[in-house]
C-alpha cells in the first residue's frame, strides 16, 4: 500500500466509523461461528498498524505479520511482542501446522497469486484450524481507492470461493456485509467515476456523519452469518481444510 495509506491508518483506526464496526462484526462472527478452542494460537497475517490484535487476543494468544515497517513498528508496541515480517505467499520461516486461526482481514486482495497465499496459509493450521477472510466485493467498484492499497482485484463470492478451493479449502458462512451502507457507497463510487473524484483518501467524516455510520454498521453484527445478506462492500468467510 502506499506510504499514506498506512499513516492514515495509524492517524484513524481508533476513531474511524469503519474499523471500530468492522471490529465487533468480525467479533461476533468469530463468536458464532469460529469454534475457536480455550488457549487458542492465533495468527493475524497483514495486521497494519494492529487495531485488530485487541479483538482477537479475546479468542486466545495473538501473534501476528506485517511487511511494512513503520506499521509493523506501531503493532508491536500494541501486541507487546514483536511482529514478524515474513511476506505472503509464500510465509518464509513462518511454524506449518501451528496455529487454530488464521486472519487476513483485508489482506487476500493485495496478493498477486492468491490461491498459492490461502495455500500457505492452510499449511500453517492445526487440525480443526480455521482461516477468517475479508476482503472487499464488486470489481465493477474498483476505485482510485483500489489504486493506492495497490489491491490486485475486488472479489464476487463466486471469485473468492474458486480462490478458496483451488487452494484445497472450503468456505464456510460465507457472505457479504458492510450492506446496510452498501448503496451509499455504490452511489459514491459511481459519482467519482463520472466526475473523476479522488475517493482514496479515507479519513473519517465529520464527527455526527462518523457516529451515525458506525451505528448503522454496526448493526450487522447481529445479522452476518445469520441471514443471507445482499450485495455488501464487502464479503467475509471461514476457510477450513
Amino acid at each position: 500500500m502506499d506510504r499514506i495509506v498506512y499513516d492514515r491508518m495509524a492517524a484513524h483506526d481508533s476513531t474511524h466509523w469503519w474499523y471500530r464496526a468492522r471490529r465487533d462484526i468480525l467479533a461476533d462472527y468469530l463468536t458464532r461461528y469460529g469454534d475457536v478452542p480455550a488457549g487458542a494460537r492465533i495468527l493475524e497475517i497483514g495486521c497494519g498498524t494492529g487495531h485488530n490484535l485487541p479483538m482477537l487476543a479475546k479468542f486466545g494468544s495473538v501473534e501476528a505479520i506485517e511487511i511494512d515497517p513503520a506499521a509493523r513498528r506501531i503493532a508491536s508496541e500494541r501486541l507487546g511482542q514483536p511482529v514478524g515480517d515474513a511476506p505472503l505467499p509464500e510465509l518464509p520461516g513462518v511454524e506449518r501446522g501451528a496455529y487454530d486461526l488464521v486472519a487476513v482481514l483485508d489482506v487476500v486482495e493485495h496478493i498477486e497469486d492468491d490461491v498459492a497465499a490461502l495455500a500457505a496459509m492452510k499449511s500453517l493450521l492445526k487440525p480443526g484450524g480455521k482461516i477468517l477472510i475479508a476482503v472487499p466485493a464488486h470489481q465493477w467498484m474498483w476505485s482510485a481507492h483500489d489504486v493506492v492499497n495497490h489491491h490486485h482485484r475486488r472479489y464476487s463470492k463466486a471469485t473468492l470461493k474458486t480462490a478458496i478451493e483451488r487452494a484445497g479449502l472450503k468456505p464456510d458462512k460465507l457472505g457479504y456485509f458492510n450492506t446496510l451502507l452498501f448503496p451509499l457507497a455504490a452511489a459514491a463510487r459511481i459519482a467519482g467515476r463520472m466526475t473523476g473524484r479522488d475517493d482514496s483518501d479515507d479519513s473519517p467524516p465529520a464527527k455526527p456523519l462518523n457516529t451515525m455510520f458506525e451505528a448503522i454498521f454496526r448493526l450487522e453484527r447481529h445479522l452476518v452469518g445469520r441471514l443471507p445478506m445482499p450485495p455488501g462492500v464487502s464479503l467475509v468467510t471461514l476457510a477450513k481444510p
